[in-house]
Parts: C-alpha cells; structure tokens; sequence
C-alpha cells in the first residue's frame, strides 16, 4: 500500500523545518524517519490517527527572485508539489498576508489538490485575530497554530488526514505488475524503458505524470499486463544545491513504492558510486523485488573476468553490494 504524501510549503522563513521537525521529531506523530538516503532529512514517514502518510519538508519558495538557488529551490518544491496528495501553506501570522503568499496561493489553486492553510505563529488567543486576514488568500478556511509551542498542530493534522486517500488500490489494477526503473541520470533508463516497448509494440498510451512526476506507460506480453514506471535519475550533490539530489530521491522513492519490482541500472563505464548506493538502500527499505541491470556492457573491454571484475569494484560501495548480494539477478 503506497503512503500519501504530504508538502509543507510557503515562502522562507516562515518555520517550515520547525513545523517538519515538531510533528517527525517527537512522539505525537512519527513512526520512524526514512532511513539515512541524505545527509539532512527532507522526508519522514509520519502517523496521525492511524493514517500513515509521508511528510515532505521544502525549501523557501520565493516566486519572483531570479537568484540561481532561488530558482533552483523553486523548481524543486514545485516538483514536491507535483508529488504530493496533500499541501499544508505554511505563512507567517506575525508578518501578515505578503505579496509572496498570494503568489504561493495562485500556484497552489492551480495544482486541485487539497490545499491547508497553516498560519504560523500564533502563540496565544490573543494572536488569533491575524488568522482572519488569510482568508485572503483564497484557500478555504486557514488554521492559527505555533510550530515552536505545538499548538494547534493536532487540529490541523486532523484536518490534513481527512484529505489523503486510502492508499488501496482496485482490484483490476492491483493485477497490474508494476515495474520501476530507477538509476542515476544517463545509465539508460529511458533507452530501456522504449526498447521494452518498442520491440512488444504492444504499447496503450503514454499516462503522463499521475502526480508523481514519473511516465507510467501499461504494456502486454503473452496476455499479462504491465505498468513500466520511468523515473527521473538522482543526482549526485551540486555546487548549486543539495535540494537537487533530495528532491530526486523523493522522486525515486516514490516510484519504488508503487511498483512490484525495481529495474536498478547502472552504467558499465562509471564506477558504482553514492547515489546507487542510496537508490539500493531505498530499495532494501521498501521490501522491493529487485534486478540490476548493467547496461552499456557493449562499451567496456571483456574477458572472463570481466563480470568478477565489476563486482570486486562494486565492494567499494558497501551499501549497494549488500544489496547486491541479496537481488535475484544480476543482468548485464
């Protein structure tokens, strides 16, 4: 069963981290952190009211600032938004409604999910006055809560779980073998994913995103139905920002949740590196049936130990040959 996902966005400032940290942070909520796939957590596994969800922290989201980390913040909550069932709007009740917020807003309305508006900082009865001022913001009735305090954190969770969806599945998709491809950018997921296809040419049609910022395409072999799920590659860290590499691990987490059984490519040519490693460990995490498959194989110089060779290197990354050691096949 796939756990939704929950955003928690808004302009800087305005105590996103605080807000993540009191719910996956103390004992009101968590069930246990999503285990160690970057340095700073990003996303934890959370429970309210026996409602297990994920819980997706993000960057500030300035709309109009053309700095090159802005820029690249803002891309990377818009794919959170994209990926997420739910939205909790984090603003800041002492600053009041901002040019920024409205913006926020006129993003958020055009996504159709559900939408909470959370206003922070709100510390006493006295400060609920400023609560009314968000209505402004055109996103239904908006909530006073104290992210340092705790306050109001319940009611608003009560609210957000009401939104999510069950997280079942029919019973004519759940016949669907869903299959993952996932790897770091350029190992050749797509150039699989389309010889896969191309070769049955017994392809429906191309189901674009499903909130989760991956391609879905349903195909047939001998009578049985498939879903192959291309995935966007997780980059390495850049000089640009960390959010990069952890928005694409959400990303990949997201698809390995769906799906029955993970294609895990790597590329012949490079050396396994850090980001197999943290793709595997999602993997082992989420109890996936897994292949590796060691594309480009053409490209490198072979004899008989070629094979013993790639897996001698592959020691280097003690995560991912343990895991390794634990797939079902190894295809080169």
């Amino acid at each position: 069963m796939d756990k939704p996902i929950v955003a928690v966005v808004g302009r800087p400032n305005v105590g996103k981290s605080t807000f993540f940290n009191q719910i996956v942070g103390k004992r009101i909520s968590i069930v246990d952190d999503q285990p160690g796939v970057t340095r700073d957590r990003i996303y934890a596994d959370a429970e309210w009211l026996n409602r297990r969800f994920t819980l997706v922290d993000t960057g500030g989201l300035d709309p109009e600032s053309d700095d090159e980390l802005l820029v690249q913040m803002r891309r990377q909550v818009e794919i959170a938004i994209d990926t997420a069932d739910a939205i909790i709007f984090l603003v800041d009740g002492q600053v009041g409604v901002t040019p920024a917020d409205h913006q926020i807003a006129n993003l958020l309305r055009k996504t159709r999910k559900p939408v909470v508006v959370a206003v922070n900082k709100i510390d006493n009865f006295e400060d609920e006055a400023m609560v009314a001022d968000f209505f402004s913001l055109g996103l239904g009735e908006p909530m006073g809560i104290s992210a340092v305090h705790k306050r109001g954190i319940g009611d608003l969770l009560d609210r957000v779980v009401k939104y999510l969806p069950d997280g079942g599945m029919d019973e004519e998709e759940d016949q669907v073998i869903k299959i993952a491809v996932v790897g770091r950018p350029n190992v050749g997921k797509s150039s699989l994913v389309n010889r896969i296809l191309g070769e049955e040419r017994v392809i429906v049609s191309d189901i674009p995103g499903t909130t989760r910022d991956a391609i879905d395409t349903p195909f047939e072999v001998d009578g049985k139905e498939y879903l192959i799920i291309d995935t966007a590659g997780i980059r390495r860290k850049s000089r640009i920002s960390e959010a990069l590499e952890r928005y694409s691990v959400l990303r990949a987490l997201a698809a390995i949740r769906r799906c029955d059984v993970v294609l895990m490519m790597l590329d012949a040519t490079q050396p396994v590196a850090e980001q197999d490693a943290k793709i595997a460990s999602l993997v082992i995490e989420e109890g996936k049936a897994a292949v590796i498959v060691v594309n480009k194989w053409d490209l490198i110089e072979k004899d008989t130990y070629t094979m013993e060779e790639y897996q001698r290197r592959a020691r280097g990354q003690t995560g991912f040959w343990n895991w390794w050691m634990r797939c079902t096949a190894v295809i080169p």
